[in-house]
């Protein structure tokens, strides 16, 4: 079937839902081939599990498509009316038009280097681009400055604890206060002992290299989804390392994943928790737009010491319970480590999702229904609450239902508009919902260009269903921290005052627009069904002994108020698509007008 839009003609390529969920009538994605990628080197596949649309970028970044216009070549076609129309994406007139795709002359470059662009339709002020040949560039990584500096800014200025990663090719001043995985692992963090990196994707090759070399064989702990010949694949990934051991978690209902990023970090000094959003290889620490909340260093608790180390937060209750649904004795030696140590100085609260189906009180223990607890019973009421809007921003979007009254602005937003105990049930369109999710223009304009899209995986059949979905969406700008052109992995949820100034809460989260994450209903509401694994912290005002957060100008300036504001990532408000803007949909191409690089998307 032939598709048109105003970036294109194109055939729809063979696909798969988000990274997140895949509905049932579709095969489960098979993230591997048929040989274990680890002996494929720098082939067309990625060498560790990744979703379909992160394939298609690696391929385009080994093998690229120079843009030529030839938009002339090709006579302007009829189209059909119909509900696809409303998102630009319009049936051809006949499936002779498949033909049309011969039209486009594609220059396709094995392993050479992208020129730096230079025609009409390329973006200005982007910074260097970033070289398309898939090689590791060791000497290209800096630290975020000295090495006392990094201390310092994790020890002063900053309660939240919230930073971004690291952005090659923007100016400097944006990653001053910045980290690199390099940096959190660190010796200035501590004399490490041991660690357990939870996450979804593993480059094993390249997190090894993170470590500094005196800690590079320490026991390291993978805890991984991976089933098959995927887990194969990262068994053989680590078998070369003989401190590195795996633990997989289970996913017992279909289409879930183990999509939580954590550290957990043992010192001879204490114990530190990471949650953040990045993947574990490379590109996720490159060029994207991600978060990091860094937690206290914990000292161990004294023998015959008489307190539990918990916070007014519960975090150490939580992170334990977290841990004990996997249910896996590789995890047992953490939990009695994580209860050995003094969490009391924590000020965020965990929020995690569990693959299961839970009843009566169970259902506040994970996903949307956690979020609406610790709300309720956390939050501080505000007045005409009803005109605070609700922010989500995110990276990939599942399958949300026929119209929004099927889950997005029923329970999912129930949960999110909740505050304190005399929240009501919202009104339909009160309070506003604003979703970020970069457009095609973005992805074009990007520092990666159109490969930034593979860790955007929004499909087109998922898309099509809804596109009731698309008049909430809003353009990602993040102007206030140097990133519009970092495309954004990083997941984060807010409420808002009404001019932008003031949020009653924020949560920056590994969990996507997707009910797999957050979990849906079923038996009429009496039971909250979980796919995947997530992992996110809350920050609310009453735990800094604040009423609301007031909203940092820039990401990075510092505070020179006594009352520390919060450094949201982008900027606020956020902007709505244009008419013309369409949300970056990964398995078509756009061939009418080139990216950063001078280069075309073809996903096939």
């Amino acid at each position: 079937m032939t598709q048109e839009g105003s970036y294109g003609r194109w055939t729809i390529s063979s696909s798969d839902e988000s990274e997140d969920e895949k509905p049932p009538e579709l095969p489960l994605e098979k993230p591997h081939t048929s040989l274990p990628r680890v002996q494929q080197g720098a082939g067309n596949e990625p060498k560790y599990t990744c979703s379909e649309a992160r394939k298609a970028a690696h391929r385009r970044q080994i093998s690229p498509l120079k843009f030529s216009n030839t938009e002339s070549l090709s006579p302007p076609k009829k189209k059909k009316s119909g509900s696809q129309e409303e998102l630009g994406w319009c049936l051809s007139s006949s499936d002779d038009e498949l033909q049309s795709a011969s039209n486009v002359v594609v220059k396709e470059e094995k392993d050479i280097p992208s020129p730096r662009p230079g025609a009409a339709h390329v973006a200005p002020d982007l910074g260097p681009p970033a070289s398309h040949r898939l090689k590791e560039e060791e000497d290209e990584y800096e630290t975020s400055g000295e090495g006392q500096d990094i201390w310092d800014m994790l020890d002063k200025g900053n309660p939240f604890q919230f930073y971004l990663t690291r952005v090659s090719g923007i100016k400097a001043k944006y990653n001053c206060k910045a980290l690199h995985i390099k940096d959190i692992l660190s010796p200035l963090f501590g004399t490490l002992v041991s660690s357990a990196q939870f996450n979804y994707c593993f480059d094993v090759d390249w997190l090894v290299r993170q470590y500094p070399p005196e800690f590079r064989k320490k026991p390291i702990l993978l805890v991984h989804g991976d089933k098959r010949e995927a887990k194969a694949d990262l068994q053989a990934q680590a078998k070369p390392y003989g401190n590195v051991s795996l633990c997989q978690a289970k996913l017992d209902i279909a289409f879930g994943t183990h999509h939580t990023k954590m550290m957990l970090l043992l010192y001879e000094e204490g114990l530190r928790v990471v949650i953040h959003t990045s993947n574990l290889i490379r590109e996720d620490w490159h060029q994207k737009t991600q978060g990091i909340w860094l937690s206290p260093l914990y000292p161990r608790i004294d023998h015959g010491a008489h307190r539990d180390g918990e916070s007014r937060t519960h975090f150490k209750a939580d992170l334990i319970s977290y841990l004990r649904a996997y249910n896996d004795p590789a995890l047992q030696q953490w939990m009695d480590t994580i209860q050995e140590h003094d969490l009391s100085e924590t000020n965020v609260y965990l929020i995690g999702s569990t693959p299961g189906r839970f009843q009566g009180s169970h259902k506040d223990n994970w996903g949307h229904f956690r979020l609406r607890k610790l709300l309720k019973e956390h939050a501080s009421s505000i007045p005409k609450a009803e005109c605070w809007p609700i922010v989500g921003q995110f990276s990939s979007i599942g399958s949300l239902g026929a119209d929004e009254s099927k889950w997005l602005c029923s329970e999912f937003k129930e949960s999110l508009v909740t505050l304190g105990e005399q929240s009501k049930m919202p009104g339909k369109g009160a309070p506003a919902l604003h979703l970020i999710y970069p457009s095609v223009e973005n992805v074009r304009t990007s520092l990666e260009g159109y490969p930034a899209g593979g860790s955007l995986p929004y499909s087109l059949q998922t898309a099509e269903k809804q596109s009731w979905l698309h008049s909430y969406f809003h353009k990602w700008s993040a102007e206030t921290s140097g990133r519009s052109n970092a495309m954004p992995h990083i997941k984060t949820y807010l409420r808002t005052s009404p001019d932008f100034s003031k949020i009653a809460w924020f949560l920056v989260t590994s969990a996507n627009l997707s009910k797999a994450a957050w979990g849906v209903l079923e038996k009429n509401g009496a039971q909250l069904m979980i796919r995947s694994y997530e992992l996110g912290v809350l920050f609310l005002p009453a735990a800094f002994g604040l009423d609301s957060f007031k909203v940092k100008e820039k990401f990075f300036s510092g505070n020179r108020e006594p009352t520390p504001s919060f450094p949201v990532p982008y900027d606020l408000p956020p902007e709505l698509y244009a008419s013309k803007d369409r949300p970056w949909i990964w398995n078509i191409p756009y061939v009418k007008a080139p990216d950063t690089h001078g280069n075309m998307w073809v996903p096939s």
